[in-house]
């Protein structure tokens, strides 16, 4: 069903994202991920990118709008949203973000986030603050048992890392939430910040690997 996005893939969100910025053809959406460095959040090969292209304009959400050719190479297929894929994409980038166990859906969430009102962001990660600090007081209890059963710490190092990235995570999240709560951090999702970007974009995306979608957009000019 067109505008399911349940059905979408972690590398299907990022293709609607991608053209949410502007209609554009495979090769230039492949060559801009990979000139984001958004590849290493998924993995981008052709064969899959092309099969998850044509997949998304069987769903509906997509569709081609027109055929380009540059002197001898083959013709090249530009494409459009559908009016259903924004509602598919925020409806999965709120999924995304809500989830404590799936990290590849997590990062291309949080990478998309901005295509999302802030107040949005901000309750979705707060409950996932939440759920973190939740884990977080959870395991550390066990394993501090563990510990006081005698149990040695080479049966526990994978206990004890999980524990200590699940301390960084909740820095990291109270501190962006933090961020987020400040009215001069500027937010695509807000329309009042839409018209900030950068001077050199293409040099940011360089140092910033995730470049917001205000970068992402002066990037194409």
């Amino acid at each position: 069903m067109a505008g399911d996005a349940g059905k979408l893939t972690p590398l299907a969100a990022m293709v609607l994202a991608l053209l949410a910025e502007g209609n554009m053809h495979p090769y230039e959406m492949i060559r801009l991920l990979r000139h984001r460095q958004d590849d290493r959040i998924v993995r981008v090969t052709n064969g899959t990118f092309y099969h998850t292209v044509a997949r998304l304009e069987r769903d509906g959400l997509i569709s081609e709008v027109g055929v380009d050719r540059e002197g001898n190479r083959p013709e090249r297929t530009t494409y459009a949203l559908q009016p259903a894929a924004r509602d598919a994409l925020q409806d999965w980038v709120r999924a995304g973000l809500g989830t404590s166990d799936r990290t590849a859906e997590f990062r291309v969430a949080l990478a998309e986030s901005h295509n999302l009102p802030r107040a949005d962001v901000i309750e979705l990660l707060t409950a996932r603050l939440a759920a973190l600090q939740a884990e977080h007081d959870s395991l550390h209890g066990k394993l501090s048992a563990a510990r006081a059963r005698g149990v040695l710490d080479q049966f526990l190092i994978e206990a004890d890392r999980h524990v200590t990235l699940l301390g960084a995570e909740l820095t990291w999240t109270a501190g962006t939430l933090e961020r987020l709560s400040d009215p001069d951090f500027a937010w695509f999702g807000d329309a009042a910040s839409s018209a900030s970007a950068p001077a050199d974009p293409e040099e940011t995306s360089q140092t910033l690997p995730a470049a917001s979608a205000v970068q992402r957009k002066a990037s194409r000019r």
